[in-house]
């Protein structure tokens, strides 16, 4: 009799067990979410004037946030400024400074082709036309000596207009990088700076992620490769504790082409597997999905 009583009892503790085995063990990859975090750094050296960020708040590509003080910049650009005007008028108008002497060759001419036509005429000697000439001649060689002076001033003063017009448009750039501005759409996820505080280049001002589509980053044995490919849909399960569980649709977006090692607090189908691959699925954000939250992925 006493058999009897036993013997159900402990096929009832059995069954338990093996049913709660097989609820922890119903899964056939774990991982973790994570979102694309950009970390945004100063562009800019000096005062932080503005920065209208909060953690939490929701930004869109391309939102003007704050910019640090851009004073010295712009002093050095209306200095250049002024530089570039002194530079216009040194530049010699080669024009009317070659003006006189081709009017004193045009006239010499005139006065060639009068005192040919005398000589032509037995009324003068070819000597005074010989002079004629040559006098056009010297004011010819002049004329080009000082175009080839003037040429050669007027392309200096292009060459420093250039170079001081580069380094207006320098400062037009790190000015229009002191302007901190939102590079994606976005939750703020840390603020690392504070208006009134000094920055540098490079220096981090706040991060932010995409978190409207989050992955799961699970890892899956060698065997199931075969069960997975890029574009598949499956089955994202979160917890939420007490045994709460939500369900999304997600689709495989990445497969390591790597294996590893398994990564500490991550379970796997088969316990026995030491190597494993990453892999990383796309699910819509209810609102509910959190980076660091622990998930499940069924394939079927």
């Amino acid at each position: 009799m006493k058999r009897l009583i036993i013997y159900p009892f402990v096929l009832s503790v059995l069954f338990l067990l093996s049913s709660c085995h097989k609820n922890e063990d119903n899964f056939d990859a774990t991982g973790t979410f994570e979102a694309t975090e950009v970390l945004v750094s100063s562009e800019a050296n000096g005062k932080i004037i503005e920065l209208n960020v909060r953690e939490g708040d929701r930004l869109e590509a391309g939102a003007y946030v704050g910019y640090v003080d851009t004073m010295q910049l712009y002093l050095r650009k209306m200095q250049l400024a002024a530089s570039l005007r002194a530079v216009d008028i040194r530049k010699p108008d080669v024009r009317k400074q070659i003006a006189a002497l081709e009017q004193q060759i045009a006239t010499a001419r005139s006065e060639q082709q009068r005192m040919q036509n005398l000589v032509n005429a037995n009324a003068e000697n070819q000597k005074q036309v010989d002079d004629i000439v040559n006098n056009i001649a010297y004011l010819q060689k002049e004329l080009d000596a000082q175009y080839s002076t003037l040429h050669k001033t007027s392309v200096s003063a292009d060459a420093d207009s250039e170079s001081v017009l580069y380094q207006i448009m320098q400062l037009d750039d790190q000015i229009q990088k002191s302007r901190i501005q939102n590079p994606q759409t976005g939750t703020i996820l840390v603020k690392y700076a504070e208006p009134g505080e000094i920055t540098t280049t490079g220096k981090p001002l706040y991060k932010i992620a995409d978190i409207d589509l989050i992955y799961l980053r699970a890892y899956i044995t060698a065997y199931q490769l075969s069960q997975l490919q890029q574009g598949q849909f499956v089955r994202v399960f979160a917890d939420y504790g007490k045994k709460e569980q939500r369900e999304y649709t997600g689709t495989v977006t990445w497969i390591s082409d790597k294996s590893e090692f398994t990564p500490k607090g991550i379970q796997t189908k088969d316990e026995r597997a030491n190597l494993v691959y990453a892999i990383k699925i796309a699910v819509k954000n209810d609102g509910y999905l959190k980076i660091g939250q622990y998930g499940e992925v069924r394939f079927q």
